[in-house]
C-alpha cells in the first residue's frame, strides 16, 4: 500500500472510530438534542459526517452520487445500536471503494463528479475535510449538552 493511500484509510478509519466513540458517550435522549445556539444536534452531525464519506464512496463504486439525506433522517437512526450500525453500512461502502485502489497512482486518476472531473486524492481529501467538520461541530455541541 502507497503512503498516501496508507494516510488516507488511516484517516477514514479514525474518523469511523470518532463517530462511535461520540455516539456511545451521549446518552441516549441527547443524540438529537439540539441548543438554542446550535441549528443541529450531535447526532445529526455525526450522521452528515458519515453520510459524506457515504456520498462519496458510493460514487465511486457505483456513480450513485445521491445525498443519503432519506435514509438518515434522525427518524430513521433513532437509538444508538441503528446509528452504530449505518456507521458498519458506511464503512462496508467505503472499503468496497478503497479495495479499487492498488496503489497511489490510482489516487491520481480522475473521476466524474456531479460538479465536474475530479482526481481521486482531491475528491477523497474534501471527503475528509466536510466529514471532520461535522465530527467536529458534533463534539462541540456535545461538549456543551454535557455541561448542561
Amino acid at each position: 500500500m502507497g503512503h498516501l493511500k496508507a494516510w488516507f484509510d488511516h484517516e477514514f478509519l479514525r474518523l469511523q472510530s470518532e463517530w462511535r466513540e461520540l455516539i456511545q458517550a451521549i446518552e441516549p435522549n441527547r443524540i438529537y438534542q439540539r441548543t438554542a445556539a446550535h441549528e443541529l444536534s450531535p447526532g445529526e452531525h455525526v450522521v452528515r459526517s458519515a453520510g459524506a464519506v457515504e456520498q462519496t464512496f458510493d460514487g465511486i463504486t457505483a456513480n450513485l452520487w445521491d445525498d443519503p439525506f432519506e435514509w438518515t433522517l434522525p427518524e430513521n437512526l433513532a437509538t444508538r445500536e441503528k446509528l452504530l450500525e449505518y456507521f458498519d453500512e458506511v464503512e462496508a461502502t467505503r472499503q468496497r471503494g478503497f479495495g479499487l485502489f492498488k496503489d497511489d497512482e490510482d489516487l491520481l486518476k480522475e473521476v466524474m463528479t456531479p460538479s465536474g472531473k475530479m482526481h481521486l486524492a482531491s475528491l477523497l481529501l474534501d471527503t475528509l475535510v466536510r466529514a471532520r467538520h461535522h465530527q467536529l461541530r458534533a463534539e462541540e455541541i456535545q461538549k456543551q449538552i454535557k455541561v448542561r
